[in-house]
């Protein structure tokens, strides 16, 4: 219960690229097994919002110097949709930061994949087995 209050609370969140239509195609690809299309695009500004299943338009991108080096962790309904996002990413041009598995680390349940996308943003599907 206490993760679904935190993860409510935020309303949205950016992540800076460098190339606005290779990131914005790169989403489209990993975020599609999590629920996520793209909502908005605002291509004079280079600027994407992607909204969940519900709507929910909670994560863009924007285009700035010096990209890179943000986290972002994306809750996955299933551990078949982190693996699916892994590999969609892969396949998309996202590199490998840690394949699907248990991340007992964090909590025995955690179950996660990790991938850097285009300029070294760190991105994650997780799934909790509470």
């Amino acid at each position: 219960m206490l993760v679904a209050i935190l993860i409510s609370m935020i309303a949205h969140t950016s992540v800076i690229v460098s190339d606005f239509s290779k990131s914005k195609e790169l989403y489209s690809k990993i975020l599609a097994p999590l629920g996520y299309k793209l909502g908005m695009e605002l291509e004079e500004y280079k600027v994407a919002g992607f909204s969940d299943s519900n709507g929910q338009m909670d994560f863009w991108l924007g285009v700035k110097e010096n990209p890179g080096g943000v986290h972002v962790a994306f809750m996955a309904k299933n551990r078949e949709e982190v693996d699916t996002f892994y590999q969609e990413a892969l396949a998309a041009g996202a590199t490998d930061n840690g394949g699907p598995g248990f991340r007992t680390e964090y909590s025995d349940g955690y179950y996660a994949a990790f991938v850097h996308d285009l300029d070294g943003n760190n991105i994650e599907a997780v799934w909790m087995d509470l």
